[in-house]
């Protein structure tokens, strides 16, 4: 069966802490949005998540692509809000959530996305077989809009990150030259670098959960009050846990945070790295940093 008529899952990136330089790779911005593959020619077109769902739906304005295609096209890619300039994860949560019609075309018009080309598998033949240079080639070949826009590709990763740093974006994107696309495969060809925040959050409580971890809640402390920031996940191998797991047990210290958990004295601090916050001062993907041996 051709790749065309496939329902199949993106190649995925392995992660790193540290941003480097290498001429065997080329690096991007890493966009905080919704990876996607968009199957797309003069009579089709579909958006499929990275989960294999048809979410073509959700953003009717991504059919302005179409217009200036004529062949059979698989393209990968980050779809993403714009707000002042910058990706916004919380404008592109407020478009996946809808579902009534109306409500959809109303948000295209008031918080529209755009798709971020970074690959594409197929143009009339298969092209997961060629090389990383080869295909951006053929994107590169491809008419931007107002929809639609092709990464651009940097060749200093360290100073890339930078920039990056500065305009407090999510991060970049290591890609190995000659590496060939491997379908829904996670491999160190293609390398993901975060820009992750890093502080101290007060333990509040923590929930059980199966296996050998548990999941803290986390706090912070204004005008000496504990406000509940986030979860992150705590295994019985970090020095911590027996210190969480033996504290004493109270109601919840947190003035916004009451559900079944465990609650603890609010004596301990754990260091957390994190993306951002969200609207509501919660923690997006946060992380115990490694204690360091």
């Amino acid at each position: 069966m051709s790749l065309w008529n496939k329902t199949f899952g993106p190649m995925l990136l392995k992660e790193i802490d540290k941003p480097f330089n290498s001429n065997d790779y080329l690096y991007e911005i890493k966009f905080d949005g919704i990876r996607a593959l968009i199957f797309v020619s003069e009579s089709t077109f579909k958006i499929m998540s990275r989960n294999k769902i048809d979410i073509t739906y959700l953003y009717p304005e991504l059919k302005e692509i179409q217009k200036n295609i004529k062949n059979k096209i698989i393209l990968d890619g980050e779809i993403v809000c714009f707000n002042n300039n910058k990706p916004s994860f919380s404008k592109l949560q407020e478009r996946s959530h809808i579902k009534d019609k109306n409500k959809i075309k109303e948000m295209c018009l008031n918080n529209p996305v755009t798709y971020v080309g970074f690959d594409i598998l197929y143009y009339d033949e298969d092209l997961t077989n060629l090389s990383l240079i080869d295909r951006k080639e053929k994107l590169n070949t491809l008419k931007e809009n107002d929809y639609f826009f092709i990464s651009k590709v940097y060749k200093k990763g360290i100073d890339l990150f930078n920039k990056i740093k500065k305009l407090d974006l999510e991060g970049i994107i290591a890609k190995k030259k000659d590496s060939v696309y491997q379908i829904n495969t996670r491999s160190f060809d293609w390398i993901k670098i975060k820009n992750l925040k890093v502080e101290d959050f007060i333990v509040g409580g923590y929930e059980i959960k199966k296996g050998d971890y548990i999941s803290l809640l986390l706090g912070e402390l204004k005008n000496k009050k504990l406000y509940f920031v986030g979860k992150a996940s705590l295994t019985k191998s970090n020095s911590l846990y027996n210190k969480v797991v033996n504290s004493k047990e109270i109601s919840s210290p947190f003035v916004d945070y009451n559900k079944r958990a465990i609650y603890i004295k609010p004596n301990l601090k754990v260091k957390i790295k994190y993306l951002e916050r969200t609207k509501e001062n919660h923690l997006r993907q946060p992380v115990i940093k490694k204690e360091k041996i």
